[in-house]
């Protein structure tokens, strides 16, 4: 039998989804597919949220499916052994998938494709992660851009040419294969423990959208739409929401732009996963102490916003992105901790997760990145918080039994010695490789 098939993997939903959408017009039934990639979950705690995130979505995606009488095959494994079982089974013209710009990703669909094209079968990687393809938005002379404003500027009139497409994937559904055999509930991974947890809705709130530039900064108050989950594993089309960004508030769409630029980065200059994007940061010589790692990662430090922000993101896999940027800095500039491991203990607790935001908000913080705050910019934690969280709400919320900051623990560290220290260790390394470093 002939077929093509709709392989589900950051696209998870019916409605406006290009690969779908795509893989329905091939003129063949259409088999979708979904596989728990062993290589992944291999670096993954038996308990981690995401996993269970992705077992309740694509288990409610198989549902309604199946409640139509189509089928979707879920599989755990290794995708080059899973799709050599399917290409016995069956013979498969085309596979349409949404594209992928992480490494790892991209490694994995080269040896997928190659092995497609010796079954004479098309491989096509279409974009439904971000509104637009990284080289559909470049400067005139085709390099890519690193200062995020002219991106921005230029992403804006390509839009103004382009607008947003929407593709009624929901609407041809009858081509789907049809389902033969009992519908089967998936009942976890192995290897990993069911958790009960509830997620943000992937609903937009309105309120909170029109809002945004009002509240977003405050941690203490709901000001942020907490749909970054839902981006990360398209459960949400992010068509849509850039759709209604654009009708009820320009910041939120910056923010959005933001996401898509860092995927452009990621794109271009992939050695940032483990390099600085500025290389003479790399000559930086971290202290990396293990007292000041351990106060930082059990939110300890003495600064109630950084804790409690630590103790936000422990319980809830979640932290206000202002707070973010606060103990980004925090680790990397008062305590001298490479950007590399808050990046990497973020990207084992953050269910929003996505490794090229991840990476450019670190280095932006360290100030190694791309368009990053200047090195000499340290956030002071005590006047982040008496602006952001005045009444104390969002301390006491995350931190057990603060009352107040003049009660708190100690810290760790004292303001001034730390950003007098940094300043001295960022410019001894960097004026390693000549660089004037202060303005």
């Amino acid at each position: 039998m002939e077929i093509s098939i709709w392989w589900v993997r950051r696209d998870i939903r019916i409605e406006d989804n290009l690969a779908l959408f795509r893989a329905l017009e091939s003129g063949y039934a259409v088999l979708p597919l979904f596989i728990f990639d062993r290589e992944i979950l291999a670096g993954m705690a038996p308990t981690d949220l995401r996993v269970e995130f992705l077992v309740r979505e694509v288990d409610k995606l198989s549902g309604i499916l199946a409640d139509q009488g189509f089928d979707f095959r879920v599989e755990t494994g290794i995708p080059l052994e899973v799709f050599k079982i399917l290409t016995v089974k069956y013979t498969v013209r085309h596979v349409f998938a949404s594209v992928d710009y992480e490494p790892y990703s991209i490694k994995r669909d080269q040896v997928i494709e190659e092995f497609l094209r010796t079954k004479d079968c098309c491989f096509h990687r279409l974009t439904d992660h971000v509104v637009f393809t990284p080289d559909r938005v470049i400067k005139e002379n085709g390099t890519p851009y690193q200062v995020f404003t002219p991106y921005k500027k230029n992403w804006l009139k390509v839009l103004e040419a382009d607008n947003i497409n929407y593709y009624p994937s929901e609407k041809h559904l009858a081509r789907l294969l049809p389902l033969n055999r009992p519908w089967k509930k998936i009942e976890t991974v192995e290897g990993f423990i069911r958790q009960d947890f509830e997620f943000p809705s992937n609903e937009p709130d309105l309120v909170t959208i029109t809002n945004y530039h009002l509240h977003r900064d405050f941690p203490g108050v709901q000001g942020t739409s907490r749909l970054g989950i839902h981006l990360r594993f398209g459960t949400l089309s992010i068509r849509k929401l850039t759709r209604l960004a654009l009708d009820y508030n320009t910041t939120f769409l910056s923010e959005l732009i933001w996401r898509e630029y860092y995927q452009m980065i990621l794109f271009f200059y992939p050695s940032v996963v483990t390099r600085s994007f500025r290389p003479e940061y790399d000559q930086i010589q971290w202290l990396n102490k293990d007292d000041d790692i351990a106060a930082w990662c059990n939110g300890q430090t003495g600064y109630p916003l950084v804790d409690a922000g630590i103790g936000e993101l422990l319980a809830t896999g979640y932290m206000h992105n202002r707070v973010r940027m606060v103990t980004a800095s925090f680790l990397t500039k008062h305590l001298l901790v490479d950007w590399r491991f808050g990046e990497a203990f973020f990207a084992a607790h953050l269910l929003d997760y996505e490794l090229a935001s991840n990476n450019g908000g670190w280095q932006w913080a360290a100030g190694s990145g791309c368009d990053a705050a200047p090195y000499f910019r340290v956030f002071n934690p005590v006047l982040q918080a008496k602006r952001f969280d005045p009444q104390n709400i969002y301390s006491k919320r995350w931190i057990t039994g603060f009352v107040s900051p003049d009660t708190y623990i100690k810290p760790i560290i004292e303001h001034g010695y730390a950003r007098d220290r940094v300043l001295k260790a960022f410019r001894k390394g960097l004026s390693a490789n000549g660089i004037d470093s202060l303005p």
